[in-house]
């Protein structure tokens, strides 16, 4: 069927006119269409004679890489036509606009991938840094903003205090339980520091027996006329040196008892009165503050500072009041703590001193048992080789 539409195509007459040309009215009317820029109906009107040509030539070359002349055979370039333009033409037709029909050829092609759009993506990041950096620089300046308004409205209130002219707020009763702490602290610190002297100088002693012990054995070996009584002599020291190392003992966990009861239990108390009296001061002087604002103009602004005043106020009164009974609480707990452990670290250092003078072994030995205090053995107070290395 196809080859027989073929031949006949081949085999069509084309007709002449008068001037021996093969124009055909269809083309004189789409080159006068073309180089006079007529209408869009009128080229259109020019279209079926390449349509029936492309509907004919099926298996001829592709449309899209030929061109429809327009001229005859010899005639001037500008006849040529190119089926691209004759598609877009078709497409502004239909209300297609020509470069749409273009784009979506090569859109539509296979391995064709639409390029990402680098602009958003390299311009969100930088944005998002850039808030990201002003929400902190606002933040530190709000943090230093509140500190500066803070420490000069403390600092303003410490001052009129010791110069008399403002108000402060005091609690009588907890006020005299600070300052008992605070003295018998400052003795609990002279008893350390004299029981700490008085291992050191024991300790002396001590080293000292066994130094002694040892060179009466050893004289008594050397010395046989004075052998009994040296070697009486080096059994006392050596004797005495492991009653003075059990008493070391107590000594030391006497001291390491009031050690932890002053630098920890009362140091922590301490801590948390220096908090209570910080809130105290901050208190009073935002209580001041606003006082002076109540007792101003009351306009509009004004509203709006006293409302700002009294809000920083509640805040600072319940830190105040919290931190108030934390310090009680502490406090009471504190002296039951106190007479627990001075209690037993006194009974031990009674015991232990009254056993070695009175020479009982024995009962030293047990005052240490009683109380649950272990010796460290022989040389464990001594760094190892590797120690020393």
């Amino acid at each position: 069927m196809t080859d027989s539409i073929l031949s006949k195509a081949a085999t069509m007459e084309i007709p002449i006119n008068s001037n021996g040309d093969s124009r055909t009215a269809e083309d004189d009317s789409l080159e006068q269409g073309t180089q006079i820029g007529g209408s869009l109906d009128e080229i259109v009107g020019t279209l079926p004679v390449a349509m029936d040509l492309q509907q004919v030539m099926v298996s001829g070359p592709n449309l899209n890489e030929t061109s429809i002349v327009s001229g005859g055979y010899g005639g001037a370039a500008e006849g040529i036509i190119p089926t691209s333009s004759i598609k877009d033409i078709r497409s502004k037709s239909r209300g297609i606009p020509p470069s749409h029909s273009a784009a979506s050829r090569i859109a539509n092609q296979p391995g064709h991938y639409p390029a990402p759009s680098m602009h958003h993506s390299n311009s969100n990041p930088s944005m998002m840094s850039e808030e990201a950096a002003r929400g902190v620089a606002v933040e530190k300046f709000d943090s230093v903003k509140k500190w500066s308004i803070n420490t000069y409205k403390c600092t303003k209130q410490m001052f009129s205090e010791r110069f008399g002219r403002g108000t402060k707020t005091v609690d009588m009763e907890l006020e005299a339980q600070i300052d008992v702490l605070r003295e018998t602290k400052m003795k609990y610190e002279r008893i350390l520091r004299l029981a700490r002297e008085l291992t050191n100088h024991f300790y002396n002693m001590v080293q000292t027996q066994q130094a002694l012990g040892d060179t009466f054995a050893d004289l008594s070996q050397k010395s046989p006329e004075l052998q009994d009584e040296f070697g009486y002599n080096a059994e006392t020291q050596r004797l005495l040196c492991k009653n003075g190392e059990t008493l070391l003992g107590a000594i030391n966990f006497f001291v390491s008892s009031i050690n932890t009861l002053v630098n920890k239990t009362m140091e922590d108390t301490l801590m948390t009165i220096k908090m209570y009296e910080n809130a105290r001061l901050e208190f009073d002087a935002y209580r001041t503050d606003l006082e002076e604002l109540s007792v101003g103009p009351r306009d509009a602004a004004a509203m709006v500072r006293i409302e700002i005043a009294q809000q920083q106020y509640q805040i600072h009164k319940d830190k105040y009041e919290r931190l108030h009974s934390d310090v009680s609480i502490k406090l009471k707990f504190l002296e039951e703590n106190k007479v627990k452990v001075m209690h037993k670290q006194l009974l031990l250092f009674h015991n232990a001193v009254s056993a070695y003078f009175a020479g009982n072994q024995q009962q030293l030995e047990q005052t240490l048992r009683q109380f649950n205090v272990k010796l460290k053995p022989p040389g464990s107070d001594k760094p190892s080789w590797l120690e020393e290395q």
